[in-house]
């Protein structure tokens, strides 16, 4: 390390305690790891429910808790194809699945491999593939392609072994990298599981849980090559994910603050806009850096020094355009990753950098670290900036991930026909995981389940309801199972099915304990059918801030989902969302599109609605006007509706109920407005037109 002026001990005292009040502290970095750890749960769940093979993680900064706000961090995920397999040698070969063998010889530069085809029934090479996947090499070996694998995903583009879909307002970018396992360690890593450390760090335990990891290939090829298209990466992320999980708070400011240094300093006004030196750089450097010096220097009291150390080290290996990976030290992360120009232009960035006295920091605007660090030195006025609270940045980082987690719920629906073998199917399937799985899976079935159970009761009402227009004890069961799934969903479609059978009196109770338990300035509407903006409300914000997923019980309000097969527990009036499409429509629909098959509508607007119709036939005007009033203040107000379409489209039928065509035309125009396509307004200005005219 570089000898310490006496001040870096101040600054950097100062500069950890702003790291603190953004969220770069233990509690936040915790959550974020147990959120997004949970959230891949959910996701493998689901995907094994529908069917496929699938195992999903969450990698990078989300995931690890190296992330702010201000960093505005991608999200990465791996798809792992669990019915296909890679092995080193035949020794591994095992029969039933697609498998390949894994290459590696002078040709292919480390950390990539070439992947043989192999038969699925006999240890042998496969000599016959046609199609433009797969290439006969030299020596006669089927090698396959990386553009195998194709993503095809609406609105993303491919980069590299991903698909990607960029940021947008209120949403971040998704890297989302599909990958083949491989059975054992490749052997280009292997010697880094048996290496022995100076400085005792990553410890034998930490290499002993990393070698239980599985390894991947993902399908992009080195740069600095010729046959690109032939060749995979080797990913060990999960083994790094590990390392990531066990360095303690300075390092993982350390970390953050190299990121945010780079993005204000270093990757700005490159040739392409491109970012030549990446997170995973950093990473990796800091990396080296941990294994090269004691433990007793990552202090948050030396944060400085630390970070002037890993800048240091990073422009050694820029001006040597070598960054040897952490795990397989022969691939150079650097390799053909920039010209002389550029190279040039880096090394002149960071050597306003170097030695680091602390003073750039002062010029940093992510999460206004620069202003705040200031702030805490007492060289300018707190007064006279609007700085965000430690309160506040942690209710921000917490409702997000509550959030997230919420959407992650309902992907369990997305996927299906909705028919009542199906979803007996997955209930099936997460009671499976539920008995066997961790504590981790114990609680995303949990989560999974009760609008599953909600789904297949109300499945079963709309079977009764048309067999003699009466619920079964069965379907009451299923239903009374998932009504705590959230704060209305489930209760609104068990009213719903009271409704469609005449019993009014009980609909208007449970209506009326819906509407005590949802606080509006509180509950969060939460909707996945497609990407809504969302709007932080303070007080879902601060509830989520003190409790964990429990929460969701009490302060989110899922939209409500009917399938075809639920057809009989829905008012007519929204029946018509089912139909929407007509046959141009169906052209301008995308493949996660779906969900317009559905009747959908977010909670609030639907518990106004069954009011109005409620209390009409219970013949009570005063509530039938004020639940009309209440329906169209929340369509107005409500920041946070999925569907305001559907819920102008309903309130236009009330409108037409109360012989008001004229209101009625200007709720279904404002609903087309917001959604041009796919639109069941356009049946009901027809029908209104008709009705005025006749």
């Amino acid at each position: 390390m570089f000898h310490t002026p006496d001040y870096y001990h101040s600054i950097s005292k100062r500069l950890s305690e702003v790291l603190d009040d953004i969220g770069v502290n233990e509690n936040i970095v915790m959550k974020r790891r147990r959120a997004a750890l949970l959230t891949e749960t959910m996701d493998t769940i689901t995907y094994r429910a529908n069917g496929e093979q699938l195992t999903v993680y969450n990698l990078g900064s989300l995931s690890e808790g190296t992330t702010t706000l201000g960093l505005k961090s991608d999200l990465d995920i791996l798809g792992c194809v669990d019915n296909s397999i890679v092995i080193q040698d035949w020794s591994e070969w095992t029969p039933g699945k697609p498998i390949y063998l894994m290459i590696q010889n002078e040709k292919t530069p480390p950390g990539y491999c070439l992947l043989q085809v192999l038969r699925p029934g006999a240890p042998l090479p496969v000599t016959v593939e046609t199609g433009n996947d797969f290439v006969n090499d030299t020596q006669g070996r089927i090698l396959m392609k990386n553009t195998v694998i194709k993503i095809t995903m609406l609105g993303r583009q491919r980069q590299g072994p991903s698909a990607a879909s960029p940021a947008q307002p209120g949403f971040r970018a998704l890297d989302l990298v599909v990958a083949y396992p491989c059975k054992s360690w490749p052997q280009s890593a292997r010697a880094w599981l048996h290496q022995q450390e100076v400085n005792t760090w990553p410890t034998a335990e930490m290499k002993r849980y990393a070698k239980s990891t599985k390894c991947f290939v993902v399908g992009v090829g080195s740069r600095a090559s010729e046959n690109a298209a032939f060749q995979w990466r080797i990913s060990t992320s999960l083994a790094e994910r590990c390392l990531m999980f066990n360095l303690n708070i300075t390092q993982i400011k350390c970390y953050i603050l190299m990121k945010m240094i780079l993005k204000t300093y270093i990757n700005v006004e490159n040739l392409d806009h491109e970012s030549y030196i990446s997170s995973f750089m950093c990473k990796t450097v800091l990396f080296h850096c941990i294994a090269s010096n004691p433990s007793c220097v990552w202090k948050e009291c030396n944060i400085l020094n630390c970070l002037n150390y890993c800048l240091f080290t990073l422009n050694n290996c820029l001006l040597n355009e070598h960054c040897p990976h952490f795990i397989d030290h022969e691939n150079n992360l650097m390799a053909g990753k920039f010209s002389t120009e550029v190279k040039q232009q880096l090394l002149e960035r960071l050597s306003t950098l170097i030695p680091f006295d602390g003073i750039s920091l002062f010029g940093i605007q992510i999460d206004k670290l620069g202003e705040r660090l200031q702030i805490k030195l007492n060289m300018i006025n707190e007064v006279h900036h609007d700085i965000p609270l430690p309160d506040e940045c942690t209710m921000d980082v917490t409702s997000s991930l509550l959030h997230n987690i919420a959407k992650t719920v309902l992907n369990i629906e997305k996927i299906g026909d909705g028919s009542l073998e199906t979803l007996l199917q997955k209930v099936i399937q997460l009671k499976r995981y539920y008995r066997a799985g961790d504590m981790l899976e114990k609680t995303a079935c949990r989560l999974l389940v009760p609008p599953l159970c909600t789904s297949i009761g109300s499945l079963i009402a709309s079977q009764n309801i048309q067999i003699n227009n009466t619920v079964s004890p069965q379907a009451i069961t299923w239903i009374a199972a998932g009504l705590d799934s959230d704060v209305a969903s489930s209760r609104l479609k068990l009213a719903s099915i009271m409704y469609c059978v005449g019993n009014a009196e009980r609909a208007a109770l449970i209506l009326s304990h819906i509407e005590e338990q949802y606080e509006i300035e509180v509950t969060a509407p939460i909707c996945c059918c497609y990407n809504v903006m969302f709007y932080l409300k303070r007080g879902f914000a601060r509830l989520s801030s003190q409790y964990g997923v429990e929460a969701l019980k009490y302060i989110v309000a899922f939209c409500v989902k009917f399938f075809t097969w639920e057809i009989n527990c829905v008012p007519h009036e929204l029946q018509y969302e089912m139909f929407r499409s007509t046959q141009e429509d169906l052209l301008h629909r995308g493949e996660d599109d779906d969900w317009m098959d559905c009747a959908v509508v977010d909670s609030l607007p639907y518990l106004y609605f069954l009011q109005y119709k409620t209390n009409s036939l219970l013949q009570r005007p005063d509530e039938q006007q004020q639940a009309l009033t209440k329906l169209g203040w929340v369509i107005r107000t409500e920041r946070n509706l999925g569907h305001r379409e559907t819920a102008l489209n309903l309130l236009g039928q009330c409108m037409e109920q109360e012989n008001r065509p004229a209101d009625a035309l200007q709720c279904y125009m404002s609903s087309l407005h917001l959604r041009e396509r796919n639109n069941a307004a356009r049946f009901h200005i027809c029908r209104c037109l008709a009705n005025t005219n006749s």
